[in-house]
């Protein structure tokens, strides 16, 4: 089972669950405001260490289109298949002083979890 660490918290997840789930299961309130559709981009993460070399393309477009490729990556779009620590969670319910975080994304990396290496993709 891999483990995710943020912060001081550590917790070892299922093979294949969401990155954005696994974060709400070590109780830090991410954000996820679209639901976890790659179209908002609240559960922006950086990775101290084990960032996945894939991504999917709805992430890909997501950071593009808001300038934040190669600065932050999508929780809703990563799965935890192996061990990740994680050094910032940008958007949670106490920094942003939302009344909730979002509907609660599915088990499943939604839209599409077809992912390509992060070399195919160019900045521009």
């Amino acid at each position: 089972m891999p483990t995710v660490t943020i912060g001081d918290r550590s917790i070892e997840v299922a093979a294949n669950t969401r990155l954005v789930l696994a974060i709400e299961q070590a109780g830090i309130a991410i954000g996820h405001r679209c639901g976890g559709y790659a179209r908002c981009t609240t559960c922006r993460v950086k990775f101290a260490a084990g960032e996945p070399d894939e991504m999917t393309a709805a992430e890909y477009a997501k950071l593009q289109e808001r300038n934040l490729l190669g600065e932050y990556r999508l929780a809703c779009q990563i799965v935890c298949n192996h061990d990740m620590t994680i050094a910032e969670v940008a958007m949670t319910l106490e920094n942003q002083g939302w009344s909730d975080t979002g509907p609660t994304p599915e088990p499943t990396v939604t839209p599409d979890p077809t992912t390509h290496p992060r070399s195919t993709f160019t900045h521009s």
